[in-house]
């Protein structure tokens, strides 16, 4: 377009996207009327179809050719020119016979300069894009036109785009030489095509499974696919049609096709490392493959070169891809897997090194010797736990508790027994997020521990138990009972470390059940019977007891000096969980008192604390993890909160991952991504029973979600819902009562002005108004349990109900929304915006226009920023519609439109009524690709159905009428 050539070599991997690269630059280019010409290279080898991605990219101009003999090498029906006799004389001279080699180079070049002169002709009448696919087959005389044609770019309207994979390249690959040359031209520019990131992979397999698939799923795809879009195609693909999570066989060819091309000793060496894993040691590696010194060192050099397998830190070789290794892996033979195994495994308990009993319990348990495999799982289990890896304590564990009755008892440990174990287990399952398992290990040991035991031993297995209990709601009362037996044991027993525990940790439950004057005597109990034996742990968490119960007596300030002082006696004697509960309670004091930049900075080191010593999913460390989502949120950092909620990297419970979903909606709802939050809460749905957390904010969600949709009979119908759990948890959810009351009221206010609209009766909204209103009435005057009264964030919503109520009855009061708006005041931006918007409707219906403005401006600035889109379109309607300008005050970008060309064509004709097969034949593509385009354009909208696409982009101004 601008009169200058240029040249792009596009580098990458197999199957990461430098296909559909370049289809949509093509496509581009064809919208902007360029000519677009594309031929591919295939794997032929050196000898053969020379010249065949020119000839192919050329056959659409193949009339313009004609004019060129020389072309005739490309098309057979165009006359050759005669060749030139070496005997005769030209301008009086002689030209020396050189034979068959002179006549081979002049009618090369003669064929170089007619595709170099045919492509600049055609450059005088458009521009020209030519793309030439899988370069790294190219062959000798293809290479050499290419290189000829990029050294000749100069004010030609032509766009050279080369691909070619960059994992093919081994070091003696002929066209590593020629692609160092062309990069030093200065019209050539190399790119490299890197794999999607997570973020950025979730995106693309979400909007390839067009919501056929879970959620898990989809996050199970992307993070095997490590970014490679081809793989995740497949893999989305094997998951669509089964449950099966091993490699569909298409893959699973295009990996091995890789390892095939490989000398048999390289692909035997490649068959040991996969037996070890993702990676594996040189030295561990050389003492299994059993191979000289020499063919091991070529062996590995090859697999090298054709990346297959990749140096690391540490004389370390790893498998370019994982699934690469999977792939490898399934195809060996059972006996040859065992026999590897177990090399590995004789290996690794010859060496004695320290840190390598994960290993040795792998390879034992997998070659069949259960008693070293059983040894090597307990010894495995203490070494992560030491290490604060407790997910990888647990599957240890759990293996060893599997083995225990297979192996004699005389092979057995002698340094364990079961009830050690399923202690462990329980320990760590409720460390590394999933309670269930916690409280079935716990119930477990209790039931092992009815043979004679120590009264201690037997207190500390019921307080697990108890503990365990405590850390899912609605198992207090199974807490308690653990508790009293735990108590009853060691009551009369002389002081010790175990009778403080078990006080502590009955002061916390009766503490959560309301009994605060019996948890106040327990606490106080805890801390001298502690400071007697100098135990800690249980003094620390006792004194975190006694600064909660000092906030309900309305000492806020004093708990947090309390809280304070019982973390850095946590930290001294370095118990951690008690450490992070001492963070959490004093994060959430200071949340609740409106102190939300304080609170940010206390639940980021709790985090952060938890994260480095392995207690992320801790009973703590999650509700940590949950109040920062929730912090993030109200402060607008919004991309932080959606950080924060994303799920573990390992499995842990549903509870967990459904948690850390619930409040994680609450983004996306606000940022417009309707389809994505209707599936997730579809899914969250199942788990509603397990948490009453769960239920409490993807009710308020659901209903924030169908609002937006204009559905108040949906957002009525969520609201419900809620609040039947609300009514379950009793008065610990004061504040999710009113929260989810405030946005009923709201939800009833919509149909009743809707109805005013349409002429239609309004008593079914009033009155169900009228009854949610004295709901949050009577719940405020409540106050919340930790305080007795409401908090900053508590009256905030208050005032929302308020509000919401004289908008249902019709009188929309701007005195109630300016209250609504100074109440969020405290640091919750995104729900003052909401505030400020309402505010300036009841200020246009009153003329005060200026108001309107400020209030508009305000709230725009806001979700401008948050990119919150729902409430910025509603903003802009609203200014629309009392002629308000936006843009006075506030610097807004101007909007950039979100479609390509061809999306936006596809768009069109959607909204015209097309089906997909009349929009191809419209646009001269295919049906299939139209497909493609749709799901682009429903991801991009947040639409789920193609009607609710065209809707969303009327509504957005992105289609005109």
């Amino acid at each position: 377009m601008a009169g200058r050539a240029s040249a792009v070599l596009l580098a990458g991997d197999a199957g990461v996207g430098k296909t559909r690269m370049t289809e949509e630059v093509g496509s581009i280019a064809s919208d902007l009327g360029a000519l677009a010409l594309t031929g591919r290279c295939l794997d032929a080898g050196e000898t053969g179809l020379p010249y065949l991605p020119i000839a192919e990219a050329l056959a659409a101009v193949r009339e313009r050719a004609a004019a060129r003999p020389a072309l005739g090498r490309l098309f057979p029906e165009i006359a050759l020119p005669a060749r030139p006799d070496p005997g005769r004389v030209a301008s009086g001279m002689a030209i020396p016979v050189v034979g068959p080699r002179y006549e081979q180079d002049i009618g090369q070049l003669q064929l170089f300069d007619a595709v170099h002169g045919l492509l600049t002709d055609l450059t005088e009448q458009t521009p020209v894009l030519l793309v030439l696919e899988d370069l790294h087959w190219a062959d000798a005389s293809t290479r050499s036109l290419l290189s000829f044609l990029l050294s000749r770019l100069r004010s030609q309207r032509l766009l050279i785009l080369g691909t070619y994979r960059g994992d093919d390249l081994h070091r003696r690959h002929p066209l590593r030489p020629l692609l160092a040359e062309l990069v030093r031209l200065p019209q050539v520019e190399r790119i490299d095509l890197a794999p999607f990131g997570t973020a950025d992979a979730r995106t693309f397999v979400t909007a390839l499974a067009e919501d056929r698939l879970s959620e898990r799923v989809l996050r199970e795809v992307a993070g095997r696919s490590e970014g490679n879009a081809f793989f995740a195609e497949e893999l989305l693909a094997a998951y669509s049609a089964s449950d099966d999570t091993g490699i569909p066989a298409t893959l699973v060819d295009v990996l091995l096709a890789r390892v095939e091309r490989l000398s048999p000793t390289a692909q035997t060496v490649v068959r040991v490392a996969s037996v070890a894993g993702r990676r594996v040691p040189d030295a561990r590696l050389r003492a299994v493959a059993e191979l000289d010194e020499t063919e091991l060192d070529a062996a590995l050099r090859e697999a090298v070169a054709h990346h297959v397998l990749v140096p690391a830190d540490g004389d370390v070789y790893m498998f370019r891809h994982a699934l690469m290794r999977e792939a490898v892996y399934g195809d060996l033979l059972p006996g040859e897997r065992v026999r590897l195994h177990a090399s590995y495994a004789r290996q690794l308990a010859d060496s004695g090194m320290r840190g390598t009993a994960a290993e040795l319990a792998h390879h034992s348990m997998e070659s069949h010797a259960l008693p070293a495999a059983l040894a090597a799982s307990v010894s495995a289990a203490w070494e992560a736990e030491r290490l604060g890896a407790p997910a990888e304590s647990l599957e240890h564990v759990e293996r060893a508790l599997k083995l225990w009755d297979a192996v004699p008892p005389e092979q057995r440990p002698d340094d364990v027994d079961e009830k050690n174990l399923l202690q462990h287990a329980s320990w760590v399952a409720g460390m590394s997020g999933d309670p269930e398992r916690a409280i079935a290990f716990a119930k477990s040991a209790v039931r092992a521990a009815d043979t004679p035991v120590a009264p201690e031993r037997a207190a500390k297995l019921r307080r697990r138990l108890a503990q365990s209990f405590y850390a899912v709601d609605g198992r207090e009362g199974d807490a308690l009972d653990s508790i009293e037996q735990a108590w009853e044991l060691v009551a009369d027993r002389p002081p010790s470390p175990d009778k403080a525990w078990v006080l502590a940790a009955y002061a916390t439950i009766l503490r959560g059940l309301r009994r605060n004057a019996d948890s106040r005597e327990r606490a106080e109990h805890a801390v001298a019977v502690a400071r007697q034996v100098g135990a800690g742990g249980p003094e620390a968490d006792a004194l975190t007891t006694l600064a909660i119960l000092a906030e309900a007596d309305g000492h806020a300030e004093e708990s947090r000096e309390r809280l304070v002082a019982a973390m850095a006696r946590a930290e001294d004697v370095e118990a951690i969980t008690v450490e992070l509960r001492a963070r959490y309670s004093l994060c959430v004091n200071l949340y609740e008192s409106g102190r939300l930049d304080e609170a940010a900075e206390v639940v980021d080191a709790g985090v952060l604390r938890a994260g480095t010593t392995g207690l992320t999913w801790s009973t703590y460390g999650l509700e940590l993890r949950v109040v920062q989502v929730v912090i993030r949120y109200a402060r607008g950092d919004w991309d932080g909160s959606e950080a924060a909620a994303e799920p573990p990297g390992h499995k842990v419970s549903s509870t967990v991952s459904a948690r850390l979903a619930a409040v994680g909606a609450y983004v996306a709802v606000g940022r417009g991504r309707f389809a994505e939050a209707e599936r997730l809460l579809a899914e969250l749905r199942a788990d509603w029973h397990r948490d009453l957390q769960i239920p409490l904010a993807t009710g308020a969600v659901g209903a924030e979600l169908a609002a937006w949709r204009g559905r108040p009979d949906k957002a009525v119908e969520a609201v419900r819902d809620a609040l039947d759990w609300v009514a379950r948890a009793g008065e610990q959810w004061v504040l999710a009562g009113i929260r989810i009351g405030a946005v009923g009221i709201s939800a009833h206010a919509d149909q009743a002005v809707a109805a005013r609209r349409a002429g239609h009766a309004v008593a079914e909204s009033l009155a169900e108004g009228e009854k949610l209103i004295g709901m949050v009435r009577k719940t405020a005057e409540c106050g919340s349990p930790r305080t007795g009264s409401l908090g900053p964030e508590g009256l905030a919503w208050l005032a929302r109900a308020e509000a919401e109520y004289t908008r249902l009855v019709d009188a929309n009061d701007p005195a109630a929304w300016r209250v609504a708006a100074a109440a969020f005041d405290y640091g919750a931006v995104y729900e003052q915006a909401v505030c400020r918007r309402r505010l300036a409707e009841a200020l246009l219906a009153t003329d005060d226009r200026d108001g309107a403005t400020e209030a508009l401006r305000l709230a725009d600035e806001v979700a401008t920023r948050l990119g919150a889109k729902p409430l910025a379109d509603a903003i802009r309607k609203i200014a629309r519609r009392g002629r308000i300008s936006l843009l006075e005050s506030v610097q807004v970008r101007d909007e950039v439109d979100p479609f390509t060309p061809r999306e936006r064509a596809v768009l069109g004709l959607v909204a015209a009524g097309r089906t997909n097969r009349q929009v191809g034949e419209e646009l001269f593509i295919s049906e299939k690709t139209v497909s493609v385009h749709l799901s682009r354009i429903m991801a991009k909208l947040g639409a789920s159905r193609r009607a609710e696409a065209v809707a969303v982009a009327y509504d957005r101004g992105l289609l005109s009428t």
